[in-house]
């Protein structure tokens, strides 16, 4: 989590100011360098509810610099990962914060997986994208503790402190950061937007939502119905313990299936030796439920009433099934990573933090696939950012700021 010492926690009444960003996450703090770089003296503050910036999703990601490997050409996703990675490196490079370029490994366990796999080595070419098709025998090169049948080197992928990559656009951004602020009420009038807190009110010319796993619920408290709700995913983690770690040199990544937003069980090396395996993707009991006792009545009731919901679940449930019994057993879990990495077993396995993807889902229980913008008179709100958001944040900041900068021209 990010703690800055330009970080006010004084109350806001009577701070006025020209753009007011609800979210201090990744992508709410690469607005504000955005805004900072295109239109230098705008004043921007950012309202955060929890005390310390980054505390969802920022706060809780894998670290992974994603390639832009899996995501549809000519889609956002795709365009704005494939500019934010090379561009997250040259980031962290001027200003010295902790990234490297590491590779990975897309792995077929079994033949069934071929087709999958030489399709996104086209999907990688199609991207430009540095790849390799490796065989068997030549897995071994990049892991050699991994099995499979065939593999896929992608030589772009790598790790950044995304917490780390926040606090400097917070910083760089001269804005004026305000944590312990949760919006209570948005008031939206012809000159401007009154964003009501727990510590008192911002008027604002323009307010940018990116509020993440709140976000919808801030759509409509502007008056904007973003047609859409937030259906929170949570993330399942494992440490491995440092003796087995020193099985895994890298990244390694099951083959995905594209009929499900999640990559499926991989292995993460982070910045700092440790090797992270996961997530089994299951449903939250609230949006920011990290574990199965953190139950939310009012999150449940908005998910259950979401027509949306009950599709997806009809689509999905067989898959979801998958997740939810890796969740509760172990064997299943070190069986799936087995497929993988077969030295692993269940004594290597330790406990580590989860995470929640604010998922949107439409009205007709459709996984929003792609990152997803609205607009209405004095608001522009983020209605889809989940990973690869944190790699992407450098360009996704400056869609933001170009639409917000375009609504402040016209107020």
């Amino acid at each position: 989590m990010v703690r800055l010492p330009l970080v006010e926690r004084a109350h806001v009444r009577g701070f006025d100011c020209d753009v007011v960003i609800v979210g201090g996450g990744i992508v709410g703090l690469s607005t504000a360098y955005a805004i900072s770089r295109a239109a230098p003296g705008t004043d921007v503050i950012v309202l955060d509810k929890e005390l310390q910036l980054c505390a969802h999703q920022t706060g809780r990601n894998s670290g992974v610099i994603h390639s832009g490997l899996y995501y549809r050409p000519g889609s956002l996703k795709a365009r704005f990962a494939l500019a934010g990675a090379a561009e997250m490196v040259e980031f962290c490079k001027e200003h010295g914060l902790p990234h490297e370029v590491t590779g990975k490994l897309v792995v077929a366990v079994d033949r069934a997986e071929l087709p999958r796999l030489h399709a996104l080595a086209q999907r990688g070419r199609e991207h430009g994208l540095p790849t390799r098709e490796l065989g068997a025998a030549q897995i071994a090169e990049y892991e050699p503790h991994v099995r499979g049948v065939a593999a896929l080197h992608v030589g772009t992928t790598g790790l950044a402190d995304y917490p780390a990559v926040a606090a400097a656009f917070a910083a760089l951004s001269g804005a004026r950061v305000r944590t312990g602020n949760a919006v209570t009420a948005i008031d939206r009038r012809a000159d401007g937007v009154t964003v009501t807190t727990t510590l008192g009110e911002v008027r604002a010319r323009v307010l940018v939502n990116c509020a993440g796993l709140q976000s919808d619920r801030i759509a409509r408290m502007a008056g904007d119905e973003p047609g859409l709700r937030i259906v929170p995913f949570r993330g399942e983690y494992v440490e491995l313990t440092p003796e087995a770690a020193s099985l895994v040199r890298g990244l390694v990544y099951p083959v995905p299936d594209p009929a499900f937003p999640f990559l499926g069980v991989h292995l993460t090396r982070d910045l700092y030796g440790g090797v992270h395996v996961g997530p089994n993707a299951v449903p939250a009991l609230a949006r920011e439920g990290y574990d199965w006792r953190t139950v939310s009545p009012r999150d449940l009731a908005e998910t259950a009433s979401w027509r949306g919901t009950w599709s997806l679940a009809a689509r999905h449930w067989r898959a979801e099934a998958v997740e939810l019994h890796r969740s509760l057993s172990t064997r299943a879990f070190v069986r799936d990573l087995q497929r993988l990495l077969p030295e692993i077993t269940a004594q290597d396995l330790l406990p580590a933090p989860a995470g929640v993807r604010a998922q949107a889902v439409d009205r007709r229980g459709s996984l929003v696939d792609d990152f997803a913008f609205a607009q209405g008179p004095r608001t522009v709100h983020v209605l889809n950012a989940p990973s690869p958001a944190a790699t992407a944040s450098l360009p996704i900041g400056r869609e933001i700021a170009s639409r917000a900068l375009a609504a402040l021209a016209g107020a």
